[in-house]
């Protein structure tokens, strides 16, 4: 967790589910009240806690928090449960909360979401990274990454979220430059080579 910047996030981006894409509803907040639908009253405080751990406030926006990501995990979840026909997805994450919890009162005496924020970096930098993580560690490792996941997914899809990003949109420009150089440079040596995906495999060219 201590070796992630705000925008490496985007490196995460690319792996991430397109959940937003699959609901009208968007993470920011609604006017109304939420109601949850999945999470009890621990786990909702673990939740924001996890969220604005993994996305926290910076010079640019708010936090995941004030994006309403915690409402929009929870309405996946639900969403889940409904389209999968079971609960198995949403029981990786409440096991996955509950660890945390069990986790920081073994080490700490107190619940993930009362612990400092150092003690829960200190559980985190264990399943942050799966190629770091010890053996017993690795079934939090999936539920951490999987959070993240839809953390990052939330945050991207809201109001607040969109605004971080450096899309501009269909906005009109007094003067249409072209591509910078350097990046065209980047495009046109991996054209050369073959483009290598997201998951390795080695693209080849379009004639």
């Amino acid at each position: 967790m201590k070796d992630i910047s705000r925008r490496s996030v985007f490196q995460i981006i690319g792996s991430v589910p397109v959940v937003a894409a699959l609901t009208d509803q968007t993470a920011s907040a609604a006017s109304a009240p939420y109601q949850r639908k999945v999470f009890d009253d621990r786990q909702w405080r673990t939740v924001h806690v996890l969220c604005d751990l993994i996305v926290p406030a910076d010079e640019v926006s708010g936090s995941a928090t004030a994006a309403g990501v915690p409402e929009f995990i929870d309405d996946w979840l639900d969403f889940r449960n409904r389209e999968d026909g079971n609960h198995n997805f949403t029981a990786q994450i409440l096991g996955g909360l509950q660890w945390l919890d069990l986790e920081s009162n073994r080490l700490f005496q107190t619940a993930f979401a009362g612990a400092t924020r150092d003690q829960q970096k200190q559980i985190l930098d264990r399943i942050a990274w799966p190629a770091r993580a010890a053996a017993a560690d690795h079934p939090w490792v999936t539920f951490f990454s999987k959070f993240r996941d839809l953390t990052v997914s939330g945050f991207f899809s809201s109001k607040i979220g969109v605004a971080d990003l450096p899309y501009l949109g269909n906005r009109a420009v007094a003067e249409w430059k072209g591509c910078d150089p350097k990046v065209w440079a980047i495009i046109e040596e991996r054209m050369k080579n073959g483009y290598q995906g997201l998951g390795g495999e080695v693209k080849p060219l379009l004639s």
